[in-house]
């Protein structure tokens, strides 16, 4: 697995600041590392640069309508999970779950834990459903195990929230289903159509429209119209995680470790002077080359046409379909 010190020396090679075999010097390291970091916090921001989206996934508290998503698990009424669990090298091992739900995502908090420790997948744990014990593995490795305790759970502060829906677990009888339940589609809303609900403590069986407003490490979700119930399931793009050292595990998909070599010598070349414009046009080329290759990979297309609903799920009312061969547009 290559780490950010493997990516610092690639790109100066490839700009002539280093010799082959040659290695950066602690502190010519350590820029390029910030230099580094401050790339990859730019492209949490292009859209088709995000490879994966983060379902963030909680229970409201009925009543309440405020929410806080961030690194403060201490903050009244925050999004994330509370269990009981212990750590062996990079598997935590979760015995119980008191509220939330584990997911791919989240991030460690507790006594013993290294901040930064992140949920990568999930072992023998589902990952994806309230209550759910099992293994998953982390980011950071433990040498020295992590007695079982409380640990707190939470989610990285999102930069824009892209689509939402609560699940109702109820039976025709109103009686709670352990698994299943009904989805609701939840509204995004922007600040101007939050502000112009006029009775933004009306009582609801469950959430129908949400409002986030991101502050710089944690942000605050505000809910329509006040929730009796219902299981959150929010979606939003992942943001990149800074390297704390220049040793870390890159742990990206295919082609990022190039294109991060890449874009990262295009902007290494002032610092080091290098002016030569066919070195910039080739290296500026390859970046670009990079980064559109990755693009193409994560870019979902527009739905054009599909087949009508009453073909998939039962018998048309009558025989109009024909006339289109069954897609619409």
């Amino acid at each position: 697995m290559p780490t950010p010190f493997d990516i610092i020396s690639g790109a100066l090679k490839d700009i002539g600041a280093l010799e082959a075999g040659e290695v950066p010097s602690n502190d010519a390291a350590q820029d390029a590392l910030v230099m580094l970091n401050s790339m990859i916090d730019q492209w949490s921001n292009e859209d088709m640069m995000v490879f994966n989206v983060t379902e963030i996934i909680f229970n409201v508290v009925p009543g309440q309508v405020q929410y806080t998503i961030g690194p403060n698990p201490q903050t009244l009424n925050f999004v994330g999970a509370q269990f009981t669990g212990s750590i062996s090298g990079k598997v935590l091992t979760v015995t119980g779950v008191t509220e939330g739900a584990v997911v791919q995502g989240q991030y460690l908090s507790g006594t013993g834990i290294t901040q930064g420790t992140q949920i990568l997948s999930s072992l023998t744990g589902a990952g994806g459903n309230v209550n759910e014990v099992g293994t998953y593995l982390l980011n950071i490795n433990y040498p020295t195990a992590v007695a079982s305790q409380t640990i707190q759970a939470y989610y990285q502060k999102p930069l824009v929230i892209n689509s939402a829906y609560v699940r109702i677990a109820t039976s025709q009888s109103g009686s709670p289903v352990v698994n299943g339940g009904i989805d609701y589609p939840v509204a995004i809303l922007n600040l101007d159509n939050y502000n112009s609900i006029g009775l933004k403590t009306l009582n609801g069986p469950w959430p129908k429209a949400l409002y986030f407003n991101p502050g710089v490490d944690s942000g605050n979700l505000f809910f329509w119209p006040n929730p009796g119930q219902g299981e959150v399931h929010i979606f939003a793009e992942t943001i990149f995680r800074n390297y704390a050292s220049l040793y870390d595990d890159a742990n990206l998909p295919q082609g990022y470790t190039l294109a991060l070599r890449w874009c990262l010598a295009e902007r290494l070349m002032p610092m080091y002077g290098k002016t030569n414009p066919v070195l910039a046009a080739q290296i500026g080329a390859f970046a670009a080359q990079a980064k559109s290759t990755i693009k193409r990979t994560n870019m979902a297309p527009m739905q054009v046409s599909r087949y009508q609903d009453a073909l998939l799920m039962s018998k048309a009312k009558d025989a109009g379909w024909i006339l289109t061969g069954g897609f619409t547009q």
